[in-house]
């Protein structure tokens, strides 16, 4: 950590376009670590392409469904609480709005993470082990404020929001 509690988190992507729909992207991570990863992504025929790598959209839906995990499992650490299994089943939902003559617009209408843990823990602590790691996700951080996302605890007697 620097002197003023805070790390820097900087991602560089570079892509290209190389077929009817797909594209290539290289992807480095910077701060606080350096790493690369290159990733394919194509449509279906439905939007044009040829379904030679997942949709942009899995990736995304991917990406924030274990960036959640991620911080689920790290902060589970740091709180001292074991977890013998986590699962997250999630929703992520989308208007396509199409205004005649126009291409169509994407609209978001929201996000219902489904979180189970397997743990000892009484059930408090992990409501706030959840709230900890969606403050703490960063994909969460760039779309909260704009699309409503649910958080909900499966408990031996239902669901409880958090």
């Amino acid at each position: 950590m620097s002197q003023n509690n805070s790390f820097d988190v900087i991602i560089r992507c570079n892509g290209v376009a190389t077929g009817k729909m797909r594209n290539e992207t290289k992807i480095d991570i910077v701060e606080p670590f350096n790493e690369s990863h290159e990733l394919a992504s194509d449509e279906g025929p439905f939007h044009g392409g040829d379904s030679t790598a997942p949709p942009p959209l899995t990736y995304f839906v991917g990406g924030f469904v274990t960036c959640l995990m991620t911080q689920i499992r790290a902060f589970a650490k740091r709180f001292r609480i074991k977890l013998d299994d986590l699962t997250v089943d999630a929703e992520f939902s989308w208007k396509g709005l199409i205004e005649p003559g126009k291409p169509y617009k994407a609209a978001p209408v929201g996000i219902t993470m489904d979180i189970a843990i397997d743990s000892e823990t009484p059930i408090e602590q992990l409501v706030d082990l959840i709230i900890a790691a969606k403050e703490g996700c960063f994909v969460e951080a760039i779309i909260s404020d704009r699309i409503p996302v649910v958080h909900r605890l499966k408990t031996p007697t239902g669901w409880i929001d958090c």
